[in-house]
């Protein structure tokens, strides 16, 4: 099958969980985490639910973890902890949840990002992958980053790496 049927027979509305990761930010200053859902939502999705843990590893574990166990939850996307300061913990927690990895898709986000940024786009160490039958996205914090990344890579073949990852 070719990808372009491969994508025609893709479900068309996924069902997904949205993470925050941050110390700083509150419901109310979570421009990244609201961006995901309205774009997820803009585009036929649904967000079954969302949280804001601080940045913890063992708190973006859990979180991670308890969405897996939801049976509703198809595809997890988080924001924010991808970086290289002490407090950035998110990758090393989902990593070590993966039991595969998209290396492309953090590749081609960090191409995306140095037409924007320079540079700088390789502190990002955004990634993606599949556990537990569901695929998971670690997004940067900003919000520019994970609106160049939902609209470019992840909304697009989003049914596709989901029917993928249910195979």
């Amino acid at each position: 099958m070719s990808h372009t049927e491969h994508q025609a027979a893709a479900p068309s509305s996924i069902r997904c969980f949205v993470l925050t990761v941050s110390d700083t930010r509150t419901e109310a200053t979570d421009t990244s985490g609201r961006a995901i859902r309205t774009l997820l939502e803009q585009a036929g999705h649904v967000v079954v639910d969302h949280a804001l843990v601080r940045d913890d590893p063992d708190a973006v574990t859990a979180q991670v973890g308890h969405a897996l166990a939801d049976a509703r939850v198809q595809a997890i996307v988080t924001t924010g902890g991808t970086g290289l300061t002490s407090r950035d913990g998110t990758f090393e927690a989902v990593d070590a949840l993966l039991e595969k990895r998209l290396p492309g898709f953090g590749e081609l986000f960090r191409m995306l990002s140095f037409a924007d940024i320079g540079a700088a786009a390789m502190l990002s160490r955004a990634t993606a992958g599949m556990a537990r039958g569901t695929a998971v996205f670690v997004l940067p914090g900003s919000e520019s980053a994970v609106r160049l990344a939902m609209t470019h890579l992840i909304l697009p073949e989003l049914g596709h790496v989901v029917q993928q990852v249910g195979r």
